[in-house]
């Protein structure tokens, strides 16, 4: 069994490796993910190219967040929703912003992700052990 099928029953943030912004996010998931089901793969990363390529998808957008979980890839607005059901409360009554259309959402987001190196620095921490054991490379 390869890799690819040893994840393809978790919880998958693929984001930009070298990106702060997003750095940061993976940082916040962290923090509020206290079961530790979100595993993470920077889109740079060998494995997230084979995992692309086995899922029949494009090579990924760097400006892209990606969630992966039940055997369904979503993006941008759609993944960022569907990752907050498995944080802390009160993050996952945010999925109420499904209501406003997925274009509505796409378009805050592509300004967002326009943005991001902008919006913060290069700087991150150094994970615990633990959760070095949920970064895929």
């Amino acid at each position: 069994m390869d890799k690819f099928n040893k994840m393809e029953n978790r919880n998958i943030v693929f984001y930009d490796g070298e990106c702060g912004f997003c750095q940061a996010t993976i940082q916040f998931l962290l923090d509020h993910d206290k079961r530790g089901v979100i595993h993470y793969a920077a889109i740079q990363s060998e494995f997230t190219v084979n995992f692309f390529n086995q899922l029949g998808e494009l090579q990924p957008d760097l400006s892209t967040f990606y969630f992966y979980s039940n055997g369904k890839l979503k993006s941008k607005s759609a993944g960022a929703l569907s990752v907050l059901k498995f944080l802390t409360f009160p993050y996952p009554l945010l999925i109420v912003f499904r209501i406003i259309p997925q274009f509505i959402r796409d378009f805050v987001y592509d300004l967002i992700a326009k943005n991001r190196l902008k919006l913060a620095s290069n700087s991150c921490r150094i994970p615990s052990v633990e959760e070095k054991g949920r970064f895929i490379s």
